[in-house]
């Protein structure tokens, strides 16, 4: 499997999105510099975290506005996954690929630590490696991580099983004590946790890497001949 790791100015996650892929998972993956991406031979879509673009303006708002955006796109309305993590999650609400908006963390602080995450929903591509209900330590490194929307919005991620990931302890205000969503096709999945911080048990915590594993086993399945 190939996975295509776009890289914007300010991304500061890449190198750690890139080492998940290619070394822990053992798939290949490329860092792909966002005004030279060319993403049609790629399986899968990954946004880092970071500040893209300093988070000017609002954070991952100038990203969205990127040529190469067009071709996320595409890639998602093709089925492919999609992951957009931290400021990859930010820049997939910038462009209307997910529902909703990211507000400062309700204390005005910077957060850098381990999280607890509630796995609400085990059927997506990226989920298929938990269990439902299953409780998953994940690192959360943000400023902007209060995930709002309307409350239709809200009822509409519940009943469709959009939210994907919740907070034990909500850490940042997050409506619905939201930490991950997909859109409704279910393949293009937005979080503000770092699963890529969390694939050895070196670091602490393997709990992502399973995250990456399920995205593997939803190609197989689904695309892989012989693989």
């Amino acid at each position: 499997m190939k996975f295509a790791v776009i890289v914007f100015p300010g991304s500061n996650c890449d190198r750690d999105m890139y080492h998940a892929v290619k070394d822990e998972l053992g798939e290949q993956a490329d860092l792909v510099w966002y005004q030279e991406a060319n993403l049609a031979d790629y399986d899968a879509v990954l946004l880092p975290g970071g500040f893209s673009y300093g988070d000017y303006l609002r954070s991952g708002a100038i990203a969205a506005t990127s040529p190469i955006v067009e071709q996320i796109r595409a890639a998602a309305e093709a089925g492919k996954p999609v992951l957009g993590v931290c400021n990859g999650f930010q820049i997939l609400l910038e462009t209307g690929l997910l529902p909703g908006a990211m507000l400062p963390n309700e204390k005005l602080k910077f957060m850098c630590h381990n999280e607890t995450l509630i796995v609400e929903n085990a059927e997506t591509p990226f989920t298929l490696q938990y269990e439902e209900k299953e409780e998953i330590l994940v690192p959360i490194a943000h400023g902007d991580g209060n995930y709002f929307c309307d409350e239709p919005t809200l009822e509409r991620l519940r009943e469709n099983k959009q939210i994907v990931f919740t907070y034990q302890t909500n850490p940042n205000g997050s409506a619905g004590d939201i930490a991950g969503i997909v859109n409704e096709q279910g393949n293009v999945l937005g979080m503000m946790p770092h699963p890529e911080r969390a694939v050895d048990a070196l670091l602490g915590t393997d709990d992502g890497l399973r995250l990456f594993q399920s995205i593997l086993t939803y190609w197989r399945e689904h695309y892989a001949i012989n693989a």
